[in-house]
């Protein structure tokens, strides 16, 4: 990871100016583009590790360049934007990005997002059982654990506990969980989501009423960390 390429896409100067060397003091090599047509070319060419998307491009805008990108590639994006609409990020999230910071932004901020994109690449590429911290999951025995202790879940709770062990460390919105644990005709019944959620935190955290495993992200979604 510590050698990973990653791909600025913004039409701020200022913003590569202070990203370049930030990655570069992180071990990261670093391409960068101004606009959305140059993004797309090196997300092809150059087959960066993971992309910093700003979604107010010049040319195409930033969500056209996620939904671009996603028809053939699965690499990470972390969307970096002043937009900070609810409903902008549920788009972004929606069209395949791995997470969104608003500008403007902390930096340790934006390198731990970075790494957790990573990470679920890496994650989703591997074969072996989930983890998180104390907990895991193992998929083809249906077993969860946390610490030495198994954890029975019920068929939905564990549905739901895979959608977000798959993406781990990522925001998974409400729409995209109702779809894969419910079917598509149950993706705007939050009150659905609202209480298997609840019933994994009685069973997964140690204090379900502050939760640190299973986190909200307020009119989103939800974050397995």
């Amino acid at each position: 990871m510590s050698r990973a390429t990653i791909l600025v896409v913004d039409d701020e100067p200022a913003i590569h100016r202070f990203l370049k060397p930030s990655l570069t003091a992180e071990g990261y090599a670093v391409l960068q583009a101004a606009n959305g047509a140059e993004g797309l070319r090196l997300a092809t060419t150059s087959a960066p590790d993971a992309l910093v998307l700003d979604l107010g491009l010049p040319d195409i805008d930033g969500l056209v360049v996620i939904e671009r990108l996603r028809l053939h590639s699965d690499v990470p994006i972390v969307v970096l934007s002043a937009r900070d609409r609810e409903s902008e990020k549920i788009r972004a999230l929606d069209l395949g990005a791995d997470d969104y910071v608003e500008k403007p932004f902390g930096i340790g901020e934006l390198m731990a997002r970075l790494r957790a994109a990573l990470r679920h690449r890496q994650k989703a590429a591997s074969a072996g059982p989930f983890q998180a911290g104390d907990l895991s999951l193992d998929l083809e025995a249906r077993v969860v654990r946390k610490g030495e202790a198994e954890v029975r879940l019920t068929r939905r709770e564990l549905a739901l506990l895979t959608v977000l062990f798959q993406n781990l460390g990522k925001v998974v919105t409400h729409r995209t969980l109702l779809r894969e644990v419910w079917g598509k005709a149950n993706e705007h019944d939050t009150q659905y989501l609202r209480v298997y959620i609840g019933h994994l935190r009685q069973k997964l955290e140690d204090d379900p009423s502050a939760p640190r495993r299973v986190l909200t992200e307020p009119g989103v979604g939800y974050r397995l960390v």
